[in-house]
């Protein structure tokens, strides 16, 4: 009778979390169809219809014109040859500092991860200003070989390709180095002791452990390889690639044949996102266990071969940081100063006066400001929802949410900013459109969308952390639903919750490639004002941005990481 008794409330707070979080998912899984799903098919439906009716004409210009077929081979071949390229930088990064003890190595390992608090233009113009034709390097030959001219241009593919391995091989890197970390000895060791050199059993033994790990990396960089605009839109002179073909069509008025070279970009996108999750779940082996490289267990040399291994971590380190250091050193020089001389003639802080002072310069960073706020604000609430739903929630449509959740981040920045552009650009409320485009509000519509998977992944892991027994002893003891979720769900979640919401606001300060499609004058944020000095020849304009968005993004890191590393309560 009593077991009776405590079972019936406990059967029924179930049946109504039940209820609850059918109506949630529904809510929340209609309002991802609306703006991640709903905006791609006005683009599709773009591409097939003419007149209203069914066509597949504009296909058959892009399989007949050879720029375009150019411009989707070359995308592919970047892409592909992007992810061997960082590879080779950022997977022996991961083994030196991860397998080997040597003085400094904390410090070069956090140095080296600098790149990943760069956002994509910043990283652009910092190669332009190190290794451009201008550059400070092509100076310096240029001065000792007596020459004339700049002895190199940067431009072309191979530029792209050096722009894309440095900024992207911190994904090797840091995916690497938490395989590593996570890798059974044991298995090393076995094979050691049945004789297996140590080249046959990295082959066969560490690098298929590895397999995941690289793979996560690998997708990573081509995604964004397949999405990236600043280095082939600066860099790519005649060099055509898919997003950049999307926003010469869109300019040009052809926005058909944009909106074909968009679902291609995307299709392909999606495809390799598909084969990778594929090859992840045939990895049945796992190589967790006792921790490979934990600590002590790190590899000691002789004295000489530690201070050699020092001293070469020193100069990778600081030759991947010199860009970092053009910036900085370029935000110093005023307007016009630096021409020919090899050196600046002139340093002031002038640039950073008008950045706070001009009204014209001040306007992006509050834009930014605002944008970054609002959107990140927004992926917080959604992202609790739909964490809680897709870990907890017991209704039929958890599958299709979590697809939602994940396609944002399959399409790149310009398939996004094309499907809002198409959708929301004109007022029809019962078909679900708005006239947003020219608005203030798209910028924080395109970030928000952009980083939902960021912030929902990163709440799931959280919920998926914590016992569902101390919300069913909430409800236990007469809590309700909200109650339990802002004073049992909500703390615990915090955590996992801020780090998802701070790199969504640094990623949305950075962004570039949706902005420069949807941005007005008076909405112009941080990124699009770069590109608007560069153009008008104001590098020191541009790198003093760079170094407010850079010094802005790591300052939000490390506020943000006292509050995340200290739990909730803080």
């Amino acid at each position: 009778m009593s077991a009776a008794g405590t079972s019936a409330p406990s059967r029924l707070s179930r049946s109504r979390a039940v209820g609850r979080g059918g109506v949630l998912g529904g809510i929340v899984t209609l309002l991802l169809i609306w703006l991640v799903a709903y905006p791609n098919i006005f683009v599709l439906g773009d591409s097939v219809l003419e007149g209203g009716s069914f066509t597949l004409e504009f296909y058959q210009r892009f399989a007949e014109s050879r720029s375009e077929r150019e411009a989707l081979w070359n995308s592919i071949w970047i892409s592909a040859a992007s992810v061997f390229f960082s590879g080779v930088i950022g997977i022996p990064l991961a083994f030196l500092f991860s397998r080997y003890e040597f003085p400094g190595r904390a410090i070069l390992g956090g140095l080296v991860s600098l790149p990943v608090l760069l956002p994509p233009l910043v990283g652009v113009i910092a190669f332009l200003f190190l290794y451009g034709e201008s550059g400070f390097l092509a100076r310096i030959v240029q001065g000792l070989l007596g020459m004339e001219r700049p002895p190199w241009r940067l431009t072309g593919p191979w530029a792209i390709l050096l722009v894309h391995s440095y900024t992207m091989y911190v994904y090797f890197f840091l995916f690497v180095s938490a395989g590593l970390a996570r890798l059974d000895r044991g298995y090393a060791e076995a094979s050691a002791a049945l004789g297996a050199s140590r080249v046959s059993t990295f082959r066969r033994v560490t690098l298929p452990m590895l397999g995941p790990a690289i793979a996560g990396a690998a997708l990573l960089v081509f995604m964004t390889s397949m999405g990236s605009f600043s280095a082939p839109y600066i860099f790519g002179g005649g060099f055509r690639v898919l997003t950049t073909q999307i926003y010469v069509s869109k300019l040009n008025g052809d926005l058909a044949i944009a909106a074909v070279e968009t679902v291609i970009l995307a299709a392909v996108s999606i495809a390799f996102l598909a084969g990778l999750q594929y090859y992840e779940e045939k990895q049945t082996f796992t190589g967790a266990g006792k921790g490979m490289l934990g600590g002590s267990e790190r590899i000691r040399k002789g004295r000489r071969t530690t201070l050699t291994l020092s001293a070469a971590a020193w100069a990778l380190t600081i030759f991947l940081l010199l860009p970092h250091a053009m910036v900085l050193l370029v935000s110093f020089v005023p307007e016009g100063t630096w021409t020919i001389e090899l050196f600046p003639p002139e340093y002031s802080v002038r640039n950073y006066v008008s950045l706070f002072s001009e009204s014209e310069m001040l306007t992006p960073i509050v834009n930014s400001l605002q944008m970054a706020t609002i959107a990140t604000f927004a992926n917080v609430v959604l992202a609790f929802a739909a964490a809680y739903l897709i870990v907890r929630g017991k209704f039929k449509g958890r599958r299709l949410l979590g697809a939602l959740i994940v396609l944002p981040w399959a399409l790149p920045g310009t398939v996004l900013a094309m499907a809002l552009a198409t959708t929301f650009n004109q007022n029809q409320p019962l078909a679900g459109r708005f006239l947003l485009i020219g608005s203030f509000a798209i910028l924080p519509l395109a970030y928000f969308i952009r980083n939902i998977p960021l912030v929902t992944r990163a709440a799931m892991t959280s919920f998926r952390q914590f016992d569902p027994s101390l919300e069913e002893a909430s409800a236990s003891l007469g809590a309700g639903w909200p109650t339990t979720m802002r004073r049992v769900a909500l703390p615990l979640v915090l955590p996992g919750l801020a780090a998802g919401a701070l790199l969504a606001f640094v990623t949305a300060l950075g962004e570039f490639v949706a902005s420069i499609l949807l941005y007005t004058h008076r909405t112009r944020p941080i990124s699009v004002a770069i590109l608007s000095e560069l153009r008008a020849f104001d590098f020191g304009g541009a790198a003093a941005y760079g170094v407010f968005l850079i010094a802005l993004m790591a300052v939000v890191f490390l506020l943000g990481y006292g509050k995340v590393s200290n739990g909730p309560g803080v």
